[in-house]
């Protein structure tokens, strides 16, 4: 038996192979090709636009999928989300679906679009949107670079953005935002009712979850001499439980413990100063809690 899994091609795609691999996983596909191979006998992956995977998903051609939270809400499709994978392809911050127009637009707020026209990918989840607010207005469908249309083809625009670099270029204020996404694990609910299929996808989710967890983590351990114990773990993160473990040298311990990676560069010469020594730092691919 194999999983039939969803991959995004396009801008997450780089980022969600190196989460994989993170994880244990290792996909490789050609440039031309749509069916990536993987070094799991048991998963068959396709390499899909995310915007085209959780109808698939929902439809049962695929057991399982990883798409964002904004195409699951576009497409309005009934799966089931078995994780919030929050990454992206370059942060590890949310995509923002925003509503925008050009910054000398006299349109302050959505209640101004009435009559108006909106290019967007995100079609239904716009004209959701405007009703939810009781405007009409037109809303068309645009294949990517929506923020050259304003204002000359567009009065507004929906996007997605992660961190407003391509606004800010192209002259574009933010009016709202629709929507906050991140991607998902997501499940076909009959797939999910199969006991080998729902458990190969519960540690396929275990695993990107600690591989993800681990990615803003590191270990950090060091030799300390008994007499500057205290000083030392007066210094580490008080909810932090180093493990400290004794050296031949009875007057000798070693500690470990597991930070925060921006904790350490203020910490190290703390630590140092209080008497550690032999400090090493390492990363980590998997933290499971």
């Amino acid at each position: 038996m194999k999983l039939k899994i969803g991959l995004p091609k396009g801008s997450l795609q780089e980022a969600t192979f190196e989460l994989f691999k993170k994880a244990g996983f290792d996909f490789h596909v050609s440039v031309r090709s749509y069916e990536p191979v993987v070094d799991d006998p048991e998963l068959e992956p396709w390499l899909i636009r995310p915007q085209e995977i959780p109808r698939y998903v929902q439809d049962g051609v695929l057991d399982v999928g990883i798409s964002g939270k904004d195409w699951i809400e576009d497409n309005g499709a009934d799966v089931l989300e078995v994780a919030d994978l929050t990454y992206s392809k370059v942060t590890r911050n949310p995509v923002r679906v925003v509503l925008a127009v050009q910054e000398s637009s006299p349109i302050q707020s959505v209640r101004d679009l009435q009559g108006k026209r909106i290019a967007t990918e995100y079609v239904r989840l716009t004209e959701r949107y405007l009703r939810q607010h009781e405007v009409q207005a037109t809303v068309e469908f645009s294949w990517g670079a929506c923020e050259v249309k304003v204002p000359t083809l567009a009065d507004a625009i929906v996007v997605n953005t992660e961190t407003g670099s391509s606004l800010r270029a192209h002259n574009l204020r933010i009016l709202d935002t629709l929507l906050v996404s991140t991607p998902r694990l997501i499940a076909n609910r009959q797939a999910w009712q199969d006991a080998w299929k729902r458990e190969k996808t519960e540690n396929i989710a275990m695993l990107l979850t600690a591989a993800l967890n681990a990615g803003v983590l590191v270990g950090l351990k060091m030799n300390v001499e008994r007499a500057n114990l205290p000083a030392v773990l007066n210094v580490l993160p008080a909810l932090k439980n180093p493990t400290i473990s004794s050296l031949s040298d009875e007057g000798w311990v070693a500690v470990e413990t597991i930070l925060e990676e921006k904790q350490v560069r203020e910490l190290i010469p703390q630590l140092k100063r209080a008497g550690a020594q032999g400090i090493v730092e390492y990363p980590l691919n998997k933290v499971i809690y």
